[in-house]
């Protein structure tokens, strides 16, 4: 069934400093204003890209000064709307480099079929192959890239500092820990390497060693974007601050990816 994602609009707001939420519950958007520039952190949904585009708006922002796409992983609901800024703004998009066959639609993997669109119309090239430690520099931000593969065999997790002027905090998110695709069967059905759930854990090794004081999700439920999203219109502007959240989830995906493994080892 198609996912009527234009369902679930949020309000945007200002998650610290100069980073930003303007995505949808389904799927999250963030938005990093460099002073040079806008970076975009996974546009989402083709059919929610008016949400995001109005949330930036809102914000103050234009979106004609998107300048960097920053792509977490090649599944739809996180780059379905590459395509169309790419014809707006002529925005420069970066993607791991195994994933580009999932977004050039060279392999079918972009997780369409299975989120409900029997046809996905929108590949794109991206600009820009990342592999592990690459840095996207604009403006006062430098995002540093890392491959953490699993969920995609090119899924990255970016790190970059978000100031207020006064305080600076180290700002970090795993580009993808679902399950779904880390699945023996999934792998088996499109072909792909066992030890991609290996790899998974292995890149959860990665991250422990990033410092994140914000903690974000590309979905909303990994960090609680909602709950604290509130709290910040409410008043409390450091709501996204949370040093500790950070090595819970990586446990928590650790937890949940052993025991999918166990379950597989018992049939």
């Amino acid at each position: 069934m198609l996912q009527q994602v234009w369902k679930y609009p949020v309000a945007p707001f200002k998650i610290f400093g100069n980073l930003y939420f303007v995505g949808i519950e389904p799927a999250s958007t963030h938005l990093i204003d460099t002073g040079e520039g806008l970076i975009l952190i996974d546009p989402g949904y083709s059919e929610s890209l008016y949400i995001v585009l109005e949330s930036i708006r809102k914000l103050g922002f234009d979106p004609a000064d998107i300048k960097y796409i920053l792509v977490t992983h090649g599944h739809i609901d996180h780059f379905g709307a590459v395509l169309h800024l790419k014809k707006l703004y002529g925005s420069k998009v970066f993607l791991g480099r195994p994933d580009r066959d999932y977004a050039n639609g060279t392999r079918d993997l972009s997780w369409a079929k299975e989120l409900g669109y029997p046809c996905w119309d929108s590949p794109f090239e991206p600009d820009v192959l990342l592999d592990d430690g690459d840095t996207v520099t604009l403006g006062n931000t430098s995002v540093t890239a890392r491959l953490t593969p699993g969920h995609t065999e090119g899924t990255l997790s970016y790190f970059f500092d978000v100031t207020d002027g006064m305080r600076t905090f180290r700002a970090g998110m795993h580009g993808g820990v679902g399950m779904n695709s880390l699945s023996r069967a999934f792998l088996d059905q499109y072909d792909l390497p066992h030890d991609l759930q290996q790899k998974f854990l292995a890149g959860l090794e990665l991250c422990r060693k990033e410092k994140v004081e914000i903690f974000l999700g590309n979905h909303v439920g990994n960090n609680d974007t909602m709950g604290k999203g509130r709290r910040v219109l409410a008043g409390e502007s450091d709501a996204f601050i949370d040093p500790e959240g950070w090595l819970v989830f990586l446990d928590q995906c650790e937890a949940r990816l052993r025991e999918l493994v166990a379950k597989e080892e018992a049939e």
